[in-house]
């Protein structure tokens, strides 16, 4: 692992229900500019996730389904153009070397893309639009997903589907102290921001107003970066 890290991004969310009351009122489809089917991603397609994803074989994507993760994926012409990984328990974020701890009804998503050829369609936020409606369906109360501050696609593709900020993140590492900061986002409410802290909190962790301090072991890092892959 490399002896230093910086991040600069910020997590987003929706609410897919409201407190247990009737679900709360979903935002419209995107749809996109191209003739797309959208759907879960199964064992028999890892050949084909792979080559999207750019790996040597499947084997890596089937380990990631073998525990539970979640693949989506937008179709064109019979072709992988876009997918998104999910989760629903705790999951590493490689860019910030950390778990995030959901609870039991969220869902996390992450490891996202739209393949060279498909971009300037739409696809991601289509993409972002179909697992939201799927996860509300399953009876999900939340989904958070993430990212660097200069992703502006990714940023663009989040605000089409619905998706709010709520805090904004700086992390530094230098071999095994951390530093992150958490800063609140203007526009969202003080129960998202709360949620959002406790998601990122990690053991062993000490935290002053935004500032959170703490040491990372080496077993961390690895397990992140293999996730990664």
């Amino acid at each position: 692992m490399r002896a230093w890290a910086f991040e600069r991004g910020r997590l987003w969310a929706m609410d897919l229900a409201n407190g247990g009351q009737p679900h709360v009122a979903a935002p419209a489809p995107v749809m996109p500019r191209v003739a797309a089917v959208f759907g879960e991603i199964r064992r028999e397609s890892a050949v084909l996730l792979a080559a999207a994803m750019g790996l040597p074989d499947p084997e890596p994507a089937l380990r990631r389904l073998a525990t539970g993760r979640r693949c989506f994926a937008a179709w064109v012409e019979e072709q992988i153009a876009a997918y998104g990984w999910v989760s629903q328990s705790a999951e590493c974020i490689g860019e910030l070397e950390r778990e995030i701890q959901i609870q039991a009804d969220e869902a996390y998503i992450w490891n996202c893309e739209t393949l060279p050829p498909h971009r300037g369609q739409r696809l991601y936020s289509a993409l972002l639009s179909h697992i939201v409606a799927v996860l509300r369906g399953e009876g999900v109360r939340r989904a958070w997903i993430g990212s660097s501050l200069g992703n502006w696609p990714s940023i663009r593709g989040f605000v089409n589907a619905g998706f709010q900020p709520a805090v904004t993140l700086n992390y530094v590492r230098l071999f095994n102290l951390r530093c992150l900061w958490v800063n609140d986002h203007p526009t969202a409410p003080g129960r998202l921001i709360a949620l959002a802290r406790q998601a990122l909190a990690a053991e062993r962790e000490r935290a002053w107003g935004s500032l959170v301090v703490g040491v990372s072991r080496p077993a961390q890092l690895t397990a992140c970066a293999q996730i990664e892959m």
